[in-house]
């Protein structure tokens, strides 16, 4: 049962996780730069090869299709959640 895993990680652990979120959170700035201005959405300060683009509507174009996959990706792991604790299987019994 994936779910029962929750219950087999130590206290220590969860502080640990934690910790590390709060950690990743506060040295990103929380959606600003280093100078104080507030960056554009999706403006992580840096340009990927291959995949930066100064055109305005194909980057939003992308922007909106990484938050479309996120978002069914976020519906996957909730219907596998739901399966888990129905059954006792993510997978089911094939």
């Amino acid at each position: 049962n994936g779910l029962a895993a929750i219950s087999k990680v130590p206290g220590a652990g969860w502080v640990q996780i934690v910790l590390y979120a709060l950690f990743c959170e506060s040295t990103g700035g929380f959606g600003y730069n280093s100078d104080g201005q507030r960056s554009d959405p999706g403006n992580a300060g840096w340009k990927p090869p291959l995949l930066a683009t100064e055109d305005k509507d194909l980057r939003r174009k992308r922007l909106n299709a990484e938050l479309a996959n996120g978002r069914l990706a976020m519906m996957a792991i909730i219907g596998m959640f739901f399966q888990d604790g129905l059954t006792g299987s993510a997978w089911g019994d094939w």
